[in-house]
């Protein structure tokens, strides 16, 4: 793989990967980008602490390693903080507990950039076939099979993103927020009337491993940092009652469709009470919900069967590990 080094003209893009902890998933990834068609590209690992493997099987790879302290953490801060150290005309954003299923994914990732004015760009997720099944129907819901190349809402995910780096260095992201920054982002360059791009064919596996604990802590984190960037919102004791009932029949009725009722019918209901009561105990306030981001994050699928992926005629990157 070719990774520039000091001297050398600039690369295609700059990866930019968020690390703790992640020696299990971390080198999936890293030879998943080694296995792009897009091979002129910078790899930068921001850790925040690590106790495992993470920085020694990184190092495996040409990556560069940028430590930031645990009590200095954010999403955003950690995000700026690999950005500054990259040298990319675009900036491509990815978890480290995520890897690419095609060898196209990064190349699908950049193409809208041709347009001038596409500021973001993010593609696909999917779960593994062992996921919670209420965490697959979320990001079958989430990312659909068909692109959008110019959105009229700013949602994204920094999981599986990129980003042009002259209008970072404009704006940067927020560090304050506890999570959502990619959405706030996304939100300043609409306003500044630069479009927001999903490109289904950018695919990724996400892996979410996560005690129902972790999932509370993760959705009323993002509450809290929805309702900063939109202080008229809420989310009532009857809107938790009502999603939570709703989604959880929904995701039973799909698994039953599937036949994996039997299998999952325990996470589903967890799942999706963590789900919804962490997101009533992060708003906690008053006004309407703004209809098209209620519709995204939160209501539950029609009635049509959903779990099948558009096959595409690109042969799947092959993992051995």
């Amino acid at each position: 793989m070719n990774v520039t080094k000091a001297g050398e003209s600039s690369p295609r893009c700059s990866i930019v990967i968020r690390a703790y902890n992640e020696a299990e998933h971390i080198g999936r990834l890293l030879y998943g980008i080694s296995q792009q068609t897009v091979q002129n590209v910078e790899i930068i690992l921001v850790d925040s602490g690590s106790t495992d493997e993470t920085v020694e099987i990184a190092q495996q790879y040409p990556v560069k390693v940028v430590n930031i302290a645990p009590s200095a953490f954010t999403f955003g801060r950690s995000l700026n903080l690999g950005i500054r150290y990259a040298r990319g005309e675009f900036i491509v954003m990815a978890s480290a507990h995520v890897y690419p299923v095609y060898p196209d994914w990064l190349e699908n990732l950049l193409a809208p950039f041709s347009e001038p004015a596409v500021a973001v760009t993010y593609g696909k997720q999917r779960s593994p076939q062992d996921a919670k099944f209420s965490e697959q129907q979320i990001f079958v819901r989430w990312y659909p099979e068909i692109s959008d190349l110019r959105q009229i809402h700013p949602f994204c995910n920094n999981a599986n993103a990129a980003i042009r780096r002259r209008l970072w260095e404009q704006h940067p992201y927020d560090e304050t927020l506890t999570g959502l920054e990619d959405l706030a982002w996304a939100q300043w360059a609409m306003e500044k009337n630069y479009a927001v791009a999903y490109v289904a064919e950018a695919e990724i596996i996400h892996v979410h491993n996560e005690t129902p604990r972790q999932v509370y802590n993760r959705y009323r984190r993002e509450a809290i940092a929805f309702k900063r960037l939109y202080p008229d919102e809420e989310f009532s004791f009857w809107d938790f009652l009502r999603l939570w009932t709703g989604n959880t029949v929904s995701d039973l009725w799909h698994a039953g469709q599937q036949k994996q009722l039997w299998r999952h019918w325990r996470d589903v209901f967890w799942f999706r009470f963590m789900q919804f009561w962490g997101t009533y105990q992060g708003y906690k306030q008053s006004g309407p919900l703004t209809w098209q981001l209620r519709q995204t994050f939160y209501y539950p699928h029609g009635w049509r069967l959903t779990g099948e992926t558009k096959q595409r005629a690109v042969e799947p990157i092959r993992y051995n590990f």
